[in-house]
């Protein structure tokens, strides 16, 4: 039920109409889906996309200033981190969640070894996560997982092969629809 739509930071002439996208969906998905704005690095990204209708702020980074100011545009805070400092500066920087990353490459054990001593933090798994690893993320203690490449495949989009993309929501729904955890 969350859509993210991504800023393309060597493509500044770009952000506007990545605003507008941002604008259209928040407005056809009203009450159906959640929208927000992914790969916003600084404050005025942060802006663009709220006053565009966004709900939520994704960043590949843990930078203290875009969380507190997307924190005071009163939206939903997910910066990225991998590394125990990088997840404790983001949350105490007042960040909602923070996004794991690259989170297929660190693996199921990598993601128990840092709860561990941080189950404080809401983690979610980005990066590398599919039908066939998604369970095992969650079972392993992350609240949820971020999907991208493989659910929105660029080459099935170009091609209008549009049932393979339901096809694979389909799977990882499937995938996860009976994993117990606790948000």
């Amino acid at each position: 039920r969350l859509m993210e739509v991504t800023f393309a930071l060597n493509r500044p002439e770009l952000f506007p109409e990545t605003a507008q996208t941002i604008r259209s969906l928040a407005r056809t998905f009203h009450g159906r889906a959640i929208i927000g704005a992914g790969t916003v690095t600084n404050p005025m990204l942060v802006d663009l996309a709220a006053d565009a209708g966004a709900a939520f702020i994704v960043s590949p980074d843990a930078n203290p200033e875009v969380i507190r100011h997307t924190k005071a545009r009163s939206l939903t805070s997910i910066p990225g981190a991998m590394t125990p400092t990088e997840i404790l500066s983001a949350d105490a920087a007042g960040a909602d969640f923070v996004k794991l990353f690259p989170a297929g490459e660190l693996g199921t054990s990598y993601v128990k070894a840092i709860l561990s001593p941080i189950s404080h933090v809401r983690l979610l798994a980005v990066g590398g996560v599919g039908a066939d690893n998604a369970a095992a993320f969650l079972r392993a203690g992350v609240t949820g997982v971020g999907v991208g490449g493989n659910l929105v495949n660029k080459q099935w989009i170009a091609e209008g092969a549009f049932e393979k993309l339901t096809r694979a929501a389909e799977e990882l729904t499937a995938a996860v629809r009976d994993v117990s955890f606790i948000i």
